[in-house]
């Protein structure tokens, strides 16, 4: 017995299918050309079946809720960026870029230090101390300078190399200290290792000025001469030339300085007036290299030497000029290709020599001659006592409370 309404359909009682109904409110909508029919191309206008992208009908695309889909762009159908891993990913690229860059500039800068002097040469040396000296020499050498630049310098044409100016630079726990050492002192020529002979010379108890050392054998017998007469180690060796001063000079755009009283020298070129100037590197050569304005005297001149040394480190070891590829790359240039150091010199080493230079104005430091008693023969001689006893303060890094007078 067939519970169905009659006409409602027969099921399987009929031996014919059942046909089918009209259903008056779905119509046929044209199929459009080079289009395959589908069960959408049966749909009425304006309804969407969603069997071809799978949403239920009445929602958006996305995760059931009517939104766009979690973590998509809604204008365009894809993933929004992640900005976490964008930001990650270029972090980690700053860093890699930076230390690439670092590393090629310390091999950069690395490449260009002369290591030239041996101070395993030095003979007879004293015992080491606390913290590390420096012996800061300045040479008068001519070496690559044309005729027209050593007119505009004042530098004379003679030949070989002496020293101009050499001071000893204390880097400790109580703040550097820099001595400065007239090339006019008077002392004594010790036994030494001939630099290049490799021939033990005697001492023969010669007494000439400091900057004889040099002249005769270089910078081996200037390190030697200078630890026999004053008891104090030298760890490392500095050494630049007139042009690589100048060129110092230039390539940061001239140091600023406060000259207290006009003074002028026609051997250094120097001509100056009472104030705050900035000196170009040919002016700063003659600040540092005039003795005649001052009666002739070394010390006056040692003076204009530290104040010039450490204002120039002052005001090179600052963000705008290390942070600056265009100014820090050119001095960095114009200061290494022409400064010699011993073979033991590390970039390190010499960093922290610059820094220990600029603490000298910072207020960490302190900055003197060292102690003259009188003179002998036009040269000038150090006070023992006193000497003695800075060496100690040095050599144990105490505090300096010795005074120059």
């Amino acid at each position: 017995m067939n519970d169905w309404p009659e006409g409602y359909g027969r099921g399987s009682q009929g031996s014919q299918p059942e046909g089918a109904r009209a259903m008056r409110h779905v119509q046929r909508r044209p199929v459009p050309q080079q289009q395959s029919q589908g069960y959408d191309d049966y749909a009425s206008p304006g309804y969407d079946s969603g069997y071809n992208t799978g949403q239920v009908y009445g929602q958006q695309p996305g995760d059931g809720q009517g939104g766009p889909p979690y973590g998509s762009d809604p204008a365009y159908g894809r993933p929004a960026p992640n900005w976490r891993r964008r930001i990650k990913i270029g972090s980690l690229t700053l860093v890699v870029v930076l230390l690439a860059v670092t590393i090629g500039t310390y091999f950069w800068a690395d490449s260009k230090l002369q290591r030239e002097v041996d101070l395993s040469k030095v003979i007879e040396r004293p015992g080491e101390g606390d913290g590390t000296n420096y012996l800061i020499v300045g040479s008068d050498s001519r070496e690559g300078m044309s005729d027209e630049e050593k007119k505009k310098l004042h530098t004379g044409s003679a030949d070989g190399k002496r020293t101009d100016s050499m001071m000893i630079l204390h880097d400790g726990s109580n703040g550097p200290t820099l001595i400065s050492l007239p090339r006019d002192s008077d002392v004594e020529i010790p036994s030494f290792k001939g630099s290049e002979s490799g021939k033990l010379f005697p001492a023969e108890g010669r007494r000439v000025k400091l900057n004889a050392a040099y002249a005769e054998d270089g910078p081996e017998l200037l390190v030697r001469t200078v630890e026999h007469n004053t008891g104090l180690r030298i760890d490392h060796y500095v050494e630049i030339g007139f042009a690589g001063f100048a060129n110092i000079v230039d390539s940061i755009g001239g140091v600023e300085m406060d000259i207290p009283k006009a003074f002028k020298d026609k051997k250094s070129g120097a001509d100056f007036q009472a104030g705050k100037q900035t000196l170009d590197g040919e002016q700063a050569l003659a600040f540092v290299r005039t003795r005649y304005a001052f009666a002739g005297s070394d010390l006056d001149r040692t003076k204009n030497q530290q104040k010039f040394l450490a204002a120039l480190a002052s005001q090179t070891a600052t963000p705008g000029t290390i942070l600056n590829p265009f100014k820090f790359y050119p001095t960095m240039g114009a200061g290494l290709d022409t400064l010699i150091v011993d073979k033991d010199m590390s970039l390190w080493s010499l960093g922290n020599m610059f820094f220990a230079m600029k603490g000298v104005t910072g207020g960490e430091g302190t900055s003197m001659n060292i102690p003259i008693s009188g003179s002998r023969g036009g040269n000038l001689v150090w006070d023992k006592a006193k000497v003695k006893q800075l060496v100690e303060q040095l050599k144990n890094d105490e505090k300096v409370t010795v005074t120059e007078k």
